[in-house]
């Protein structure tokens, strides 16, 4: 999907300017959108692709106030998405109905640490790697309407693979709703200036992961 999520290359934005002294929420209303943001994943709400593609669905000027207003955002959008909830309790701020419960149920305080461990998204493998380290592949110049994980800014460019990393859960699939369909995973190494052009650094190169159905070979 394409839009100001997918900032790679973008500039104009200003510095970063990381804060390491300062406090980790600036808010209470962060921490506990943080909490609540987990813990919809945790019981099987939404899955961790659904929850980006949500993000990816604002609008550019909420989008660029802040990290948490994007979640916040992103946790009202999906309560009403997946049926936990209708826009008019999230206008209330309350429920005016019993709520859906989600698949996996609740949990109590004891099996925070349990499920506070994100889980593996390795699968086991279904099919050969189509590609080696090593090999020239180009990424395919596709702008999908739905969730992806293949920057714009490679898009129709050529790598070389630098790593596998086995199957895992492809995003484009889950996000949508339409089960696991584990790929094979490379990382693909790109030269700075194949990306931005002459006056890059030459001495600039950019890996990127980037699953099977988003390669071919060069």
């Amino acid at each position: 999907m394409n839009g100001i999520h997918d900032m790679g290359g973008m500039d104009g934005f200003g510095p970063v300017d990381p804060d390491e002294s300062g406090p980790v929420f600036h808010g209470k209303w962060e921490g506990q959108v943080m909490a609540a943001s987990r813990v919809m994943g945790a019981v099987g709400a939404w899955n961790i692709d659904q929850g980006r593609y949500g993000i990816e669905q604002l609008p550019p000027p909420l989008y660029l106030t802040s990290y948490y207003h994007r979640w916040l955002a992103r946790c009202e959008w999906a309560l009403v998405e997946y049926g936990y909830a209708d826009a008019d309790e999230i206008a209330a701020g309350r429920s005016l109905r019993p709520g859906k419960a989600p698949p996996r149920g609740k949990f109590t305080v004891a099996n925070l640490d349990q499920i506070s461990r994100r889980g593996s998204f390795t699968r086991p493998q279904s099919a050969p790697a189509r590609f080696a380290v090593g090999d020239r592949v180009l990424a395919r110049n596709v702008h999908p309407r739905t969730h992806t994980r293949l920057p714009r800014y490679v898009r129709g460019h050529v790598g070389v693979v630098e790593r596998l990393h086995g199957c895992q859960v492809f995003p484009d699939s889950a996000a949508a709703g339409e089960g696991e369909n584990p790929q094979w995973l490379y990382t693909v190494r790109f030269e700075g200036r194949d990306l931005w052009g002459a006056d890059a650094d030459p001495t600039l190169k950019v890996s990127v992961e980037a699953f099977e159905p988003y390669l071919d070979p060069a």
